[in-house]
C-alpha cells in the first residue's frame, strides 16, 4: 500500500488512536492522519493544538505525516491523491457506521476504499469523550493518552495536577 489516510478528530488523542496510528504506519509506504476541522462541534482543542499534539507523539514515525482538513474526506483524500482510508474498529456500532461511511464515500469516489482495523483489545472501550469526561471531573486519565498530552487536558478545564 503506497498512501493512506486515518481520518479523525483526535480530541485529545488517546492511546488507542496512537495504537491505530502505528499500526497503519506499517501497512502503509505514507501515512496522513487527518484532523478534521469540523466547524459545526465545539471542539476542546482547537485543530492547531490538535495537530501539533499529534507531530509531538508520532515524531518517531518517519513515514506519518500530520494535515488538517475540512470538508468532506472523499475530496481530501482526492487532493493527496490517497485511495485507501483507514477507520479504526472498537465495537459493532462502530461497524455499522463505519461501514455506511465507507460505502458513502465509495459512491462519492470509486477509486476510495477503507480498509478497518480492530483497535487492540485493550483500547477497545476507549474514546476522546471518555478522556475528556474523566478529566473534567479530575480523574486519572494517564492509561488513556500519550503522557506528553496530559496536562494539556488538564489545563483545559483548569485543573492542576
Amino acid at each position: 500500500m503506497k498512501s493512506a489516510i486515518y481520518p479523525g478528530s483526535f480530541d485529545p488523542v488517546t492511546l488507542g488512536h496512537l495504537d491505530i496510528i502505528r499500526r497503519s504506519a506499517q501497512l502503509a509506504d505514507h501515512l496522513i492522519v487527518g484532523v478534521l476541522n469540523n466547524s459545526t462541534k465545539k471542539p476542546l482543542f482547537s485543530v492547531e493544538e490538535r495537530v501539533n499534539m499529534l507531530k509531538e507523539v508520532t515524531k518517531d514515525l518517519e513515514n506519518v505525516e500530520i494535515m488538517s482538513f475540512q470538508g468532506l474526506l472523499v475530496d481530501f483524500a482526492r487532493e493527496q491523491n490517497v485511495q485507501v482510508i483507514i477507520r479504526g474498529l472498537r465495537a459493532v456500532t462502530d461497524f455499522e457506521y463505519e461501514l455506511a461511511m465507507s460505502q458513502t464515500n465509495r459512491v462519492a469516489n470509486s477509486d476510495i476504499d477503507t480498509i478497518f482495523l480492530n483497535t487492540s483489545l485493550k483500547y477497545a472501550y476507549l474514546s476522546s469523550s471518555i478522556v475528556k469526561e474523566m478529566a473534567m471531573y479530575g480523574g486519572d486519565i494517564r492509561k488513556f493518552v500519550p503522557a506528553q498530552i496530559i496536562d494539556r487536558v488538564y489545563e483545559k478545564y483548569n485543573i492542576i495536577r
